[in-house]
């Protein structure tokens, strides 16, 4: 879909600086990596996927323009023109983005689910499980030292369930990684649930799985979900 480049103006200054602080951990994983926008209703959705994690990430802004439209582009490109002491931006080019830009989870339908524990605890756990995988990693012997055998510990350990929950603890590490999580004891997290789909949210972003697996699996074809 062909989207003329048009300027971005976030009703506040901090707006924009948070979304460049996402956009420079996602081209972290991924130099190249693409986002899928949607706007509406005095509000920007940003959609990542970090490759390291298998999840999908979802940044939202508030604008002081009502925009409307829903485009894929380049996350360095958006980044670039983001201009963080005016607040403003602009909408890069539309590009042909990775097979996820075309299929988000739904709109509707989520319910919180129970059994999430606090913050303080799942960035505990989240310690844990990376102090076992170089634990793990150290202990291999040399002719067993390969990236296949590394990634086998990796998700062994990050498919683990999170509390009495069937959220993967890679969602959680998405999370933690991309700034979604605080070390706070009253940090409000939760745990939504629509059909087969998880989404970990917080007040800076939200991480979505798609069971049983905790894998992304295969999408089907939706309008999209803001955070």
């Amino acid at each position: 879909m062909t989207v003329p480049v048009q300027s971005l103006l976030f009703a506040d200054p901090g707006e924009a600086a948070d979304l460049a602080a996402f956009l420079g951990r996602l081209l972290h994983y991924d130099r190249a990596a693409a986002v899928r926008l949607q706007a509406g209703g005095g509000a920007l959705a940003v959609f990542g996927r970090p490759p390291s994690f298998e999840v999908l990430a979802i940044r939202t802004a508030r604008l002081a323009d009502p925009h409307t439209f829903d485009v894929t582009v380049s996350a360095g490109e958006l980044l670039e023109s983001l201009e963080e002491s005016t607040g403003s931006g602009a909408v890069p080019a539309p590009v042909t983005g990775p097979p996820w830009t075309g299929v988000l989870p739904p709109r509707g339908g989520w319910r919180e689910q129970p059994g999430l524990p606090d913050p303080m605890a799942l960035r505990a756990q989240l310690a844990a499980a990376v102090a076992e995988f170089r634990t793990r990693d150290e202990a291999l012997p040399e002719d067993r030292r390969t990236r296949a055998e590394r990634d086998l510990i990796g998700r062994e350990i990050w498919s683990r369930t999170v509390g009495g929950t069937p959220l993967p603890l890679r969602a959680v590490h998405a999370a933690q990684s991309l700034g979604f999580l605080r070390a706070a004891p009253d940090f409000p997290v939760t745990l939504l649930a629509s059909g087969p789909w998880l989404r970990l949210r917080t007040p800076f972003g939200a991480v979505i799985v798609r069971g049983p697996g905790g894998g992304l699996g295969t999408l089907a074809v939706t309008a999209g979900s803001t955070r």
